[in-house]
């Protein structure tokens, strides 16, 4: 038994039925990531930080000389220099010493403390403090945010900005991406016309094609149109075997029914598997999927709103199941 909507179930069918990850990998370069779909893990080839760090202004001092320090018995601390972000070691911080230091200076591993500028009283080249520093205090430690070998991004994850930078931290300049998919789409009926095409009486303008289109681009596929197909069964299934030699999924909208005839359903079991029939739910008779040769085939309505509906339905839902996206599947609007 399930609790699953009957929307649910066909698409969870329809997803089950797919190779997943069927998109294959290839490398990409960072800058041209964003958008693109991680197809392996990316793991951390060094600690971040790579050393420590400190992470506020101020002076880097020996701890266990703070620690008697008090307003009515300030410790004196001479500035020996500076530790600029930037070089690559720390000098010995000596009993009394204390260097200046900003955000990213690095440190050593001793118990070291960061008496920041505010807490300083400061007096030519010397400067007190009046309370005890812990060791390590505002000095954050090698690894603290990403050790070697973690997984830092997981396979199926949507590449964001956030996640491009991250990438770059850790000093890659490649990422194994899913390959971008190839959907060929048609129109299907005699009253179809290109949408730049004269109108004339009984006509209907293929707005569908160009909106399928977009939609494709946006769920982060390449359309390829091949044409409107009118109410011809058998040429229709030639063209879209032919389409589906070099695509990875076939979307068609209109043409549900002609001339009394299921004429997708047809079409559908003619080129593979029908998997859905309809869904009993609004405007659910036109979705109409399928699967050939483990690619998707995605039929929905000729109206525009339900074509554009059904798309983010189930489309969005296959190109997600073959790029080995690690999502949920689309909820109904």
């Amino acid at each position: 038994m399930t609790d699953a909507s009957p929307l649910v179930e066909a698409q969870q069918k329809f997803v089950d039925a797919l190779p997943f990850r069927a998109a294959g990998a290839e490398c990409c370069a960072l800058p041209q990531a964003l958008g693109r779909t991680l197809y392996g893990d990316v793991v951390a080839p060094l600690d971040s930080p790579p050393y420590p760090r400190v992470i506020v202004e101020g002076f880097l001092v020996n701890a266990a000389d703070t620690a008697e320090a008090s307003e009515t018995n300030p410790v004196s601390f001479t500035v020996a220099g500076e530790i600029k972000p930037g070089d690559n070691q720390c000098p010995p911080v000596t009993r009394g010493q204390g260097w200046r230091v900003s955000t990213g200076s690095i440190v050593s591993d001793s118990a070291l403390a960061v008496v920041r500028l505010w807490e300083a009283k400061q007096q030519g080249n010397s400067f007190a403090v009046t309370r005890p520093f812990p060791p390590r205090f505002f000095i954050e430690e090698q690894g603290c945010d990403i050790k070697k070998g973690a997984t830092v991004l997981s396979a199926g994850v949507v590449l964001d900005p956030l996640a491009v930078g991250t990438i770059a931290s850790l000093g890659l300049d490649s990422v194994e991406v899913a390959r971008v998919p190839k959907v060929a789409v048609f129109a299907s009926g005699d009253e179809v016309i290109p949408y730049t095409a004269p109108m004339r009486p009984g006509a209907i303008r293929d707005s569908n094609s160009i909106m399928l289109a977009a939609a494709i681009t946006q769920a982060g596929a390449t359309p390829v149109f091949c044409g409107i197909m009118k109410d011809d069964f058998d040429g229709f299934v030639v063209a879209a075997r032919k389409a589906l030699q070099d695509a990875d999924m076939l979307v068609i909208s209109g043409g549900t029914a002609v001339g009394g005839r299921d004429f997708i359903s047809d079409l559908v079991k003619a080129l593979g598997e029908l998997l859905v029939d309809g869904v009993p739910m609004r405007s659910g008779r036109p979705l109409i999927m399928g699967v050939a040769q483990g690619k998707p085939l995605v039929c929905v309505a000729g109206h525009p709103p339900e074509a554009l509906r059904g798309f983010n339905l189930f489309g969005v839902a296959a190109l997600n199941h073959v790029l080995g996206r690690a999502v949920p599947l689309p909820a109904d609007s």
